[in-house]
């Protein structure tokens, strides 16, 4: 059945690239709801926006969605990814500002205070999206597929020139509680000469090595503290595609491969595979099914200690 949470969440923070602060709460919401933002420092217009693969204003950088108005939400990926993660089907989120606070760069935090609260069953089936048959995009020398599975499995593959990255790749399952064991402590990541651009740029303003974010710098880790896992790169971009594929609006029961791939192009191969129906259709998940999901099994005793 479908979940949400028991009571209010609320975070603060500021946010990676405006580097803003905002606050944000999770409120519950009932059944067949699914996720929306409600921008709380808009007082004139339609201030709530949409999680959703439509609603996705696409850029490379971060997952930004946009209502009919203009209002936006940003980097909502890795908050989107503990919902996900974590089985909550339905939520409103207030945020006062345009921008989901970073936090520690993962998704650790908020699963953390989502367990912590707990969740609570709903009296409706959760509806998932079964893909029936193959779907990919590329951009230059990136790739997103997804083909049909039993279950929701993430596969990716990254290459970078710096030495303290490299070729990473890595596949899981995710059932059983992966996301929480294996990626929700995973940070965002870049190079320095990145952190340097986007900042001669107005962006990454909020972002701090060691406290948000992990940098790379040729063979170094610049941040304090290294790495939390070895190949923590490839698993964050696994923890990124899951809160990506969580806009599809349902639970999506296909395996997703990335190759070197980033936001804006998962949410172009949701839009391939929507514009098909062909390509999908919508299930009521069984007893065995629901047991299959990414939030299904999850506990908080599970999040890695050094998150």
């Amino acid at each position: 059945m479908q979940k949400t949470i028991k009571s209010p969440v609320r975070f603060a923070g500021v946010g990676l690239h405006s580097g803003k602060p905002a606050n944000v709460t999770l409120r519950p919401a009932v059944a067949g709801h699914g996720i929306w933002f409600r921008r709380t420092d808009i007082r004139l217009g339609n201030a709530m926006v949409p999680a959703l693969w439509s609603a996705v204003d696409r850029s490379p950088l971060c997952t930004r969605i946009q209502n009919d108005a203009g209002a936006t939400v940003s980097t909502i990926e890795h908050l989107m990814a503990a919902l996900a993660g974590c089985g909550i089907h339905n939520a409103l989120i207030d945020i006062d500002g345009p921008e989901v606070p970073i936090l520690d760069g993962s998704s650790a935090p908020f699963v953390r205070a989502i367990l912590k609260c707990g969740l609570q069953v709903q009296s409706a089936p959760i509806r998932a999206i079964d893909i029936l048959r193959p779907v990919e995009v590329s951009s230059g020398d990136a790739t997103v597929r997804l083909v049909p599975n039993a279950v929701m499995e993430i596969a990716f593959e990254i290459d970078f020139a710096d030495a303290a990255i490299g070729v990473q790749r890595k596949r899981l399952t995710m059932e059983n509680g992966t996301f929480v064991r294996e990626l929700c402590d995973c940070r965002t990541f870049c190079r320095q000469s990145d952190v340097d651009a986007m900042q001669s740029n107005g962006l990454a303003l909020g972002g701090v090595a060691g406290e948000n974010a992990v940098v790379f710098d040729g063979d170094a880790v610049v941040s304090p503290g290294g790495l939390r896992r070895r190949d923590e790169p490839v698993r964050h971009k696994m923890l990124d595609a899951l809160g990506d594929l969580a806009l599809a609006g349902g639970p999506v029961l296909g395996l997703y491969t990335g190759t070197r791939a980033g936001h804006s192009l998962t949410n172009t191969l949701l839009r391939k595979v929507f514009e098909d129906p062909a390509n999908f259709r919508l299930v009521e998940c069984d007893e065995v099914q629901a047991s299959q999901l990414p939030g299904a099994g999850v506990h908080l005793m599970e999040i890695p200690e050094v998150a």
